[in-house]
This record gives structure tokens, C-alpha cells and sequence, in this order.
């Protein structure tokens, strides 16, 4: 017992193969069939198994999944929380620094040139018209905000040969004694119509020989399918249904909300009259 456990000690893995060799030796014995076992039963008992290690696959499976993504939000959630912190810092020496010096703004447009300060000054200007624009003043002014963004959208319109074919009309009607051409002091070349119109080209009465490209005529024609899907998309929102039934007697949505609570109340005391009115029979 004693030599054993020496030799144990010396050489441990000889030990470790030893009790591997016996653990396998039991593993082969319990797996031989055994001449009382029925090999159905053999075989319904190695499908259970069979089973059994694929649910434990599947699951370690996920729980490996679900690890990987805890440990990869870990990861990104210190750098944003760092992006944070480090934005509110900065926020906040910079409005020490203005509240501390008066003459701040001053000192600051020192590390700018002329140039990126009237850029700077026509962006915020810029800025500025845009917020102010968003406040509904009228409906022609609504129309041009509508025509400027459809306009961005068509990315693909070609403005250039659009300028082209505008100056070659003006040049034509200036020619023609139907513009009259004016230049100013700083060179600047203009026309101008009888009614005062700058660049304008003057309405003549024969037909239009401009036809637009097949690609143009397709561009418009998705850009007005877009906006009548967003169109219907906005009215079901607000629980609005396009109704062509009946007869037009109302002028917007409320004025028909109204006109349906009148129906509801007068129709019955009604029904005579507007009977001989469709008839023409009413006195």
C-alpha cells in the first residue's frame, strides 16, 4: 500500500492514465448488450440518450449565444457612456470659459479667417430662414416649400441642361425683339420683359417642342406615386377614409364632419323638401 501510494506521488500521470483505462473498460462493459436485454429496449434506450445530448447541445448552444452578447454589450456600453461623459465635460468648459470672460466670442473668432466666418454667418442665417420657414404664413408659400423638396428628392434631375435650354429660349427671344437685353455696371448681362419680369421667357403662342427623356417622365411619375402613398399613409393615421361616394357637399374635412352631424339630426324632417328639390317641384 505503501510502494502505491509512492509511485503515485512520483509518477502522477501514470495514475491519471491508469484510472482512465478502468473508467473506459466500464464504459465498454455497460455498453456490450447483454444477452437478457431485449434490443428494442437497447435501442429506444440509445435514442433517449441520442435525445438527451442533443437538447444538451441546443442548449449550451444558446446559453453560449446569449454570453457572447452580453459580453459584447459590455464592451460597447463603456464607450458610449465615455462619448457621454465626455461631451457633457466639454459642455461644460466651454460654458465656463464664456461666463468667466466677456469679451469670450471676441477672443474666439480670433482662430478664424474671414472667409470661415462669413460661411459660418451664412450657415446660421441659413438655419435661422429654415426654422422660420416651418411656421405656415400662406398657401403659396406652402406650394414652394412642397415644389423645393420634391425638387431635392429628384436627385437625379439634370438642372444643367434645364439652365441650357432656358438661356438658349432667352437668347432666341432677345433675338426676336421679344426680351430686351440690359447690362449692368459690374458687367452683369439680364433680360427683361414688358412687365418688368428679370430672365423670364416670354409666352409665345406655338407649341412646345420640348419632350422629356423616358427616364424623366418616369422619375416624376414614381416621385407622385411616393406622394400619394405618403398622402394616404398620413390620412389613415388619422383614422381618415378617402369616401367618392355620394354627392361633394363639403369643402374640407370638418365641413363634412359637420354636414354628417346635420344629416343625422335633420335628414327625416328634410326628406320632402330635398325629394322635391331633386324633382324640381319645389316651390
Amino acid at each position: 500500500m505503501t510502494t502505491d501510494t509512492t509511485a503515485t506521488r512520483q509518477n502522477p500521470d501514470s495514475a491519471a492514465a491508469a484510472q482512465l483505462c478502468t473508467e473506459l473498460s466500464q464504459v465498454a462493459e455497460r455498453s456490450k448488450p447483454s444477452q437478457e436485454t431485449d434490443p428494442k429496449d437497447a435501442l429506444s434506450a440509445r435514442m433517449a440518450r441520442f435525445k438527451a445530448l442533443q437538447a444538451q447541445k441546443d442548449s449550451g448552444k444558446k446559453a453560449n449565444d446569449k454570453a457572447a452578447r452580453i459580453e459584447e454589450g459590455n464592451k460597447a456600453r463603456p464607450a458610449e457612456l465615455e462619448s457621454k461623459l465626455r461631451h457633457v465635460r466639454d459642455m461644460a468648459e466651454f460654458k465656463l470659459l464664456k461666463d468667466g470672460d466677456p469679451e469670450f466670442e471676441r477672443k474666439r473668432a480670433w482662430d478664424y479667417t474671414a472667409e470661415e466666418d462669413e460661411i459660418w454667418k451664412k450657415r446660421v442665417a441659413k438655419k435661422q430662414r429654415n426654422k422660420d420657414n416651418n411656421v405656415f404664413n400662406d398657401y403659396q408659400r406652402e406650394a414652394n416649400k412642397v415644389y423645393k423638396r420634391q425638387i431635392k428628392q429628384l436627385s437625379q434631375t439634370d438642372l444643367e441642361s434645364y439652365a441650357a435650354s432656358r438661356a438658349e429660349k432667352l437668347q432666341k427671344q432677345v433675338a426676336a425683339g421679344l426680351l430686351e437685353l440690359v447690362e449692368t455696371d459690374d458687367g452683369d448681362v439680364y433680360t427683361v420683359d414688358k412687365q418688368g419680369r428679370v430672365n423670364t421667357p416670354v409666352e409665345e403662342n406655338y407649341n412646345c417642342d420640348h419632350k422629356p427623356s423616358k427616364e424623366a417622365v418616369d422619375r416624376l411619375v414614381d416621385q407622385l406615386d411616393k406622394s400619394e402613398r405618403a398622402r394616404l399613409k398620413a390620412r389613415a393615421a388619422r383614422g381618415l377614409k378617402d369616401d367618392d361616394s355620394g354627392d361633394v357637399t363639403y369643402i374640407n374635412h370638418k365641413n363634412k364632419q359637420f354636414n354628417d352631424k346635420l344629416s343625422r339630426f335633420y335628414n327625416k324632417y328634410t326628406a320632402e323638401i330635398r325629394e322635391s328639390f331633386e324633382r324640381g317641384t319645389a316651390i
